[in-house]
């Protein structure tokens, strides 16, 4: 393993750039993949849907997204870097690997099966995976846990969103 010494002021860290990588792209990768089934509905079905007056516009999923996946990448690989012997670590990657799945499964619930119904139930599963993994992370990382905030928070918001596509599309 190759680490590199990354100096911020008086703080040096060690990075171990391939980890760091694999990291933070098996989580663009499970992007990429929801936005698979996004493409498919985003010009044709999801347009027609009646929205509620707090739906962002369109442009400002992909920022946001990207920037999601991005720190929970940089998430998993301060976990990963904790060494994959320690059971805590692995419990913590099992369940990272569980609200990533859950994640792609969302978009293909929404998007691909159009249905907001089965979706909103999913989100909530969602929600406490993502929940679970920050916790478990807090026991590894706080950092690693801290990053987590953001993404709940967003999420949170999508299941209101999906909540309310929901009930004005029965």
């Amino acid at each position: 393993m190759l680490k590199y010494k990354i100096s911020l002021g008086s703080y040096i860290f060690k990075v171990d750039v391939f980890r760091l990588l694999v990291s933070i792209i098996i989580c663009q990768f499970a992007g990429a993949i929801g936005a698979i089934f996004t493409s498919s509905s985003l010009e044709s079905w999801y347009l027609l849907l009646e929205k509620p007056v707090f739906n962002p516009p369109s442009w400002i999923f992909f920022p946001v997204w990207t920037t999601l996946y991005t720190l929970m990448g940089i998430s998993l690989y301060l976990v990963w870097e904790k060494g994959l012997q320690q059971k805590e670590v692995k419990v913590g990657i099992i369940l990272f690997g569980l609200q990533l799945g859950l994640n792609i499964l969302w978009s293909f619930l929404f998007f691909g099966l159009q249905s907001p119904y089965y979706a909103f139930l999913e989100i909530l599963l969602l929600w406490l995976a993502i929940l679970l993994t920050a916790i478990q992370f807090w026991n590894i990382s706080k950092t690693a846990s801290l990053l987590f905030i953001p993404y709940i928070l967003w999420v949170s918001f999508a299941a209101l969103l999906n909540y309310q596509i929901w009930v004005l599309n029965p």
